[in-house]
């Protein structure tokens, strides 16, 4: 039985882009997702808190790209930093999972569908947020 009350919000943070995928209400499946090119920090993290409030976010989680051993490497030490900066300016706890091989995960199943390198392109960030989220609500699940 889950406790939880409200949606979950799931981010593939990067450089230049942000995928992002939003739980049902029962944190079962991931459901809705986009990507949102990037501005400036304070664009940022003012478009993730309108989804929160918005979409009746209750929990958000970002993916943390460790090291295929587990190490952090400076892209998983930008993204640690991100979520610490996303904790404070939320009125939501903020959770990472390791998001090792989403991204080639994402590709993989793009691939097998047919899609164009273009619209591949397009659509890994949000595919791949979509597996972080619906990843992170499998393993809250078994939890429970």
């Amino acid at each position: 039985m889950n406790t939880s009350n409200g949606k979950v919000l799931a981010l593939d943070w990067g450089d230049v882009r942000c995928g992002w995928a939003i739980s049902d209400p029962s944190q079962t499946l991931a459901g809705q997702s986009g990507v949102y090119e990037r501005v400036t920090l304070a664009t940022d993290l003012d478009f993730i808190d309108t989804l929160v409030r918005t979409e009746g976010v209750s929990e958000v989680v970002v993916g943390i790209p460790y090291n295929m051993d587990g190490s952090i490497g400076p892209q998983a030490e930008l993204t640690l930093n991100f979520k610490s900066t996303l904790q404070q300016a939320l009125n939501v706890p903020v959770y990472d999972i390791d998001e090792r091989l989403t991204s080639a995960e994402a590709e993989r199943v793009m691939l097998e569908g047919g899609l164009s390198r273009k619209r591949r392109k397009e659509k890994r960030d949000a595919l791949a947020a979509v597996l972080i989220l619906q990843t992170y609500l499998d393993r809250k699940r078994k939890r429970s």
